[in-house]
């Protein structure tokens, strides 16, 4: 596993064809944050299987959500793949499970674009 810095000040290089551009907003991003999104995207591979991923962008922040008491966090992703954009945010309370239900809400985004690219015969 090899890590640059470059994009938002961290990088991650997942199986050698997926980018983890990280960025925290309003926190602090530490090494057990980043571990565990990398886990997380890392559990994605296995839905990917031999699509080309072209970026992903991943963002952890704590929001104003000025209508609920305490602190409550944001993930997001945008994955780049070809032809389209899969995006998905979520808000939590507690981080780590703002994280979890992303990486659930993408996993069912890549097979929706998986069942899409087959059943949508190719023009000639």
């Amino acid at each position: 596993m090899e890590i640059n810095s470059r994009f938002y000040g961290k990088e991650l290089l997942i199986n050698n064809y997926m980018h983890i551009n990280i960025k925290a907003t309003k926190i602090d991003l530490t090494p057990e944050i980043k571990d565990y999104v990398q886990k997380k995207m890392d559990m994605l591979n296995k839905y990917l299987g031999q699509i080309q991923v072209i970026n992903v962008d991943f963002e952890v922040a704590m929001t104003t959500a000025h209508h609920n008491k305490g602190m409550i966090y944001r993930a997001e992703v945008n994955m780049e793949l070809a032809g389209e954009l899969l995006r998905v945010e979520k808000t939590e309370k507690n981080l780590f499970k703002a994280i979890d239900k992303v990486k659930d809400h993408l996993a069912r985004s890549i097979r929706r674009y998986k069942d899409k690219r087959v059943d949508t015969p190719s023009r000639r």
